[in-house]
């Protein structure tokens, strides 16, 4: 079995999180995939995040229409920073048979050589890099091998960019699924400027 790990806040989960990683699944052989909703990502330390009860069920609400998909409080459970090579950990323990995927954009490439216990994460998955681009960067932390680049035509949608939008009051609904608009409209998500 191949599994596909995205990891993030997903504040709020949204399509560019969703339809990349479909688009490239068949290509890619997951069997499923596993969305990791981050308590504070170690690059984002500076934000303070939605409750992580709220992101996990945005996620599962955002993808409740797909058997392949899973959300893992994983990270939401242990609290504090959420480095990914714990979380492999976890999951290699989980699925000591199945082969890891961790799914990055590909924004996320030149950073990998300050992940924690990068030659850790290696040994355990390797990098799906989903880009728009087609252009492959192997950054110098990181062997060959273990990363491959999946070319798509990724969403261009950002949380930021959805958490401005309501604070403006307006329109979401063509950024994320119908039941996350409603979830984020009956809590009164992202009213407030989030630091």
């Amino acid at each position: 079995m191949r599994i596909a790990v995205c990891g993030g806040s997903f504040d709020p989960f949204h399509r560019g999180h969703l339809e990349p990683v479909l688009a490239v699944r068949d290509r890619m052989g997951w069997d499923r995939v596993i969305y990791v909703p981050a308590w504070r990502q170690p690059f984002k330390a500076d934000r303070d995040a939605t409750s992580g009860y709220h992101r996990f069920a945005m996620a599962v609400l955002a993808t409740h229409k797909n058997d392949i998909i899973y959300i893992s409080p994983i990270e939401l459970e242990r609290g504090g920073t959420s480095y990914s090579v714990e979380t492999l950990e976890v999951l290699h323990d989980r699925y000591p048979k199945a082969e890891l995927d961790w799914i990055i954009g590909d924004d996320n490439v030149t950073q990998l050589g300050q992940w924690k216990r990068i030659d850790r994460i290696l040994q355990l998955a390797r990098f799906v890099v989903l880009t728009r681009s087609g252009g492959e960067v192997i950054p110098a932390a990181v062997r060959r091998d273990r990363i491959v680049y999946a070319e798509n035509n990724t969403v261009p949608v950002s949380s930021t960019e959805i958490r401005s939008r309501v604070r403006a009051g307006e329109p979401i609904d063509g950024f994320v699924d119908p039941l996350v608009s409603r979830y984020i409209q009956h809590y009164g998500l992202y009213k407030e400027v989030q630091t």
